[in-house]
Formats: structure tokens, sequence, C-alpha cells
């Protein structure tokens, strides 16, 4: 299955959490290796659509509230470098609406 290109990525998941530096689970310094910043949240975003043209999401499991999905791939930075992540959605099951959960980089 394919995301959907009208899946839920809400603004604040980019914005607020994403590319903010944190003490603990900070993602903005690995995004910052493709040239993400504060500055740009409309390309993490565009990159994140990107990603879900080319690559295949596959059932990550379930709870309560939804079933979720990964997509792994490589996202292509500002700056042309590809960082390799895997991306976190979940269909809700109240709705049937999916919806951007996470990224995070692919260790191999």
């Amino acid at each position: 299955m394919k995301i959907p290109d009208d899946a839920i990525i809400p603004s604040e998941k980019i914005t607020r959490y994403l590319l903010v530096p944190k003490l603990q689970d900070d993602k903005s310094k690995f995004l910052a290796q493709g040239a993400f910043t504060q500055e740009n949240p409309d390309k993490l975003l565009a990159a994140i659509r990107q990603l879900n043209t080319t690559q295949e999401a596959k059932e990550d499991g379930d709870n309560e509230y939804g079933k979720f999905y990964r997509v792994e791939g490589d996202l292509l930075g500002v700056n042309g470098r590809a960082l390799a992540v895997i991306t976190i959605w979940i269909q809700w099951y109240s709705d049937s609406s999916i919806r951007f959960v996470t990224l995070k980089p692919k260790k191999d």
C-alpha cells in the first residue's frame, strides 16, 4: 500500500517536534544533515510526501486506535544528501484517515 497524498501531516509535528532541538530523542540534528531547519519546514514536509510516492507502506502493528504503517527509504535533503529514515503512520479506526506519527533515522 502507498500512503495517500491526502494523508494528514500536522504542521506542529514538523515545526514543534522534528525540527526542534531536544535533550533526548533529538531528531533536529539528524535532519540538519539534509539541510532541513526551522527556516524551511515546508521542504521537510515535501520530502516526506515525496518518500511516500516512491516507497510502499508496510503494516507495523495496531492498537485500540488504529493500524500502524511504516515507510522506509531515503529522504532527499535540501542539500541533495539522502537520509535513511523510517516514517510511522496510523490509520484511525474511527474514520479511516491516515496520519503521520513520527520520523526516525534508519539504523542498520
